[in-house]
């Protein structure tokens, strides 16, 4: 995996922010959740928030911010586990993988919404991590636990020295 790393202008303010989608009681739906609690405990220098999914709230949460990263469950149709990445401004979020959640307006199409508004924030990164259990009850999958880690570290690479990185590997591999 190659990265570009691209600053933000010095004049500009940087406001990051991390925001954990999720439901802890449907099980793998609560990995966003579970991963923000986790790198609040870490990283005192990011705003972590945890969300419902509801669309109308997103767009409000980053409304003000200019470096976004959401993470989320999805469901895709990969092995549980999986990491997927995505780049607002680079590509659509595919809706498909979203389909599960409870919300009508869920994060990918308050994503194309804020699109459509003109009122992406200035880099937004979506991660989702294929779910293999969505129903009631507590606790991830092991495999979908076993992801986290490994979401934590890129969105710490996301982040390094206060510089947003674009990754040129493939959309959401």
């Amino acid at each position: 995996m190659s990265a570009n790393r691209q600053p933000l202008p010095p004049e500009t303010p940087t406001r990051r922010l991390v925001i954990g989608v999720g439901n802890g009681y449907r099980r793998d739906d609560g990995v966003g959740v579970k991963a923000a609690r986790r790198l609040r405990e870490s990283r005192a220098d990011l705003t972590v928030v945890e969300a419902s999914g509801e669309g109308g709230a997103l767009l409000s949460l980053w409304r003000p911010v200019d470096q976004v990263v959401l993470i989320d469950a999805v469901r895709a149709g990969s092995q549980p586990g999986k990491v997927h990445r995505f780049d607002a401004h680079r590509q659509s979020i595919p809706s498909d993988f979203f389909s599960y959640s409870t919300h009508q307006f869920s994060v990918a199409e308050a994503v194309e919404m804020a699109r459509a508004l003109g009122t992406l924030p200035r880099r937004l990164i979506v991660y989702g991590i294929e779910g293999k259990c969505f129903a009631g009850g507590t606790g991830l999958s092991p495999e979908v636990d076993a992801s986290v880690q490994n979401v934590l570290e890129r969105i710490a690479g996301e982040f390094q020295s206060g510089v947003m990185i674009r990754e040129t590997e493939e959309a959401h591999a």
